[in-house]
């Protein structure tokens, strides 16, 4: 019997830095704050919310877009917060997480032959979506050291295939987060182009110090051409639900359905009506900067008394550090001595780049529990 040939549409893609760092921290009893989920509950108003909408019987197929009541919550959001009014109807659809959402958009508008840029070092997800969509991804390097972006490199990148950028604020893996000058500059340089954008806002509600999240729905011309993505699931502690949405423009959105209807068809349906009435209130993600700011904060007092040297956190849930004064290893080798010797895992900031990017430079995420920060800011005390 004949065995097919199987070609592979993702050959460089093997198993993810993730899964093997965590996999190493569960070998060696190490604290992981390496991947990037929270270690505590959800609010029980919420959790509640959902179980009553599961015995009232909202447990079949919601519409495709998404429940209504929670598209109306979207969109009073986002009015409410940036100024920008989405119709719930047509401009706002309910995604299977973010990552669904993303890869959805790209293959909404990328074209085989198309180029869409990314701004390394970025999320994993981006390129293996562009190259499934017959794409190719065009790698522009944010800034070294302090990852903002670098506007004349961006402008050398586009070329008449450019079909998008995709743009991550607050950003994972650095924590930066773009000025208002920043989009500012975006949308000049967009201007006279047909380049979409493909904003990854998830870490939307985690911006500290009094700074402001400058989402592309505050600035007109990036919004008329734009999709936003954001996260349920990092917003209020639900990461395993995988919820998420899309706001985007009634055309752009009526494309995004297209492909959203077939490749998930739709969303799990007594979440959805307990996300609806959880918002009513906004107090949760208007409330998360300071949850997370303080967080940061303790996380940050105790890695200064090491020799690890701290990078700014503005926003997301993640602090990079310069391990350069502890160890010669390089980013990988680091992190895996790190997880097995000491007892903490974190992950190489390297792997967000293409190709990899050597800076001696370690991810940490610190939505964590207390206890949890602070065993892991014992142990890192040995270094």
């Amino acid at each position: 019997m004949r065995t097919p040939t199987l070609e592979s549409r993702l050959p460089q893609v093997g198993t993810t830095i993730f899964t093997v760092m965590s996999a190493l921290a569960q070998q060696h009893g190490a604290v992981n704050l390496g991947q990037g989920f929270p270690d505590f509950d959800g609010d029980p108003k919420l959790l509640d919310a959902v179980t009553g909408a599961m015995k009232r019987g909202l447990n079949q197929y919601p519409p495709m877009a998404g429940v209504p009541a929670l598209r109306e919550a979207v969109a009073a959001k986002i009015a409410a917060l940036y100024g920008h009014a989405y119709d719930p109807g047509t401009e706002v659809t309910i995604t299977a997480g973010a990552t669904q959402a993303i890869i959805t958009a790209i293959l909404a508008i990328v074209h085989p032959g198309d180029e869409v840029i990314v701004l390394d070092p970025c999320y994993d997800s981006y390129e293996p979506n562009i190259v499934l969509a017959g794409g190719t991804a065009v790698h522009v390097p944010l800034t070294p050291r302090t990852f903002r972006p670098d506007f004349e490199r961006i402008r050398a990148a586009l070329t008449p295939r450019t079909r998008a950028i995709i743009v991550n604020t607050p950003h994972n893996p650095s924590a930066t987060v773009w000025s208002v000058a920043e989009m500012q500059q975006l949308a000049e340089l967009l201007r006279p182009t047909d380049v979409f954008v493909i904003a990854d806002e998830v870490y939307e509600h985690m911006v500290f110090d009094g700074q402001r999240h400058e989402s592309i729905a505050r600035h007109p011309e990036l919004a008329a051409r734009g999709f936003i993505v954001s996260s349920f699931g990092k917003t209020y502690h639900v990461t395993g639900w995988k919820v998420g949405y899309v706001a985007a423009p009634a055309p752009l959105t009526a494309e995004f359905r297209k492909v959203h209807q077939f490749n998930v068809f739709t969303v799990n349906t007594p979440v959805q009506h307990g996300l609806a009435a959880y918002m009513a209130d906004p107090a949760p993600y208007l409330e998360l900067p300071a949850f997370y700011q303080r967080k940061r904060d303790l996380f940050r007092a105790g890695l200064a008394t090491t020799r690890l040297k701290l990078l700014p956190s503005a926003g997301s849930y993640f602090q990079s550090v310069d391990y350069s004064a502890v160890s010669e290893l390089g980013e990988e080798g680091f992190c895996r001595w790190l997880t097995s010797e000491i007892g903490v895992a974190a992950i190489p900031v390297s792997v967000f780049y293409a190709g990899g990017f050597e800076q001696k430079l370690a991810r940490f995420c610190f939505a964590k529990k207390d206890e949890t920060l602070e065993l892991a800011l014992e142990r890192l005390a040995r270094l």
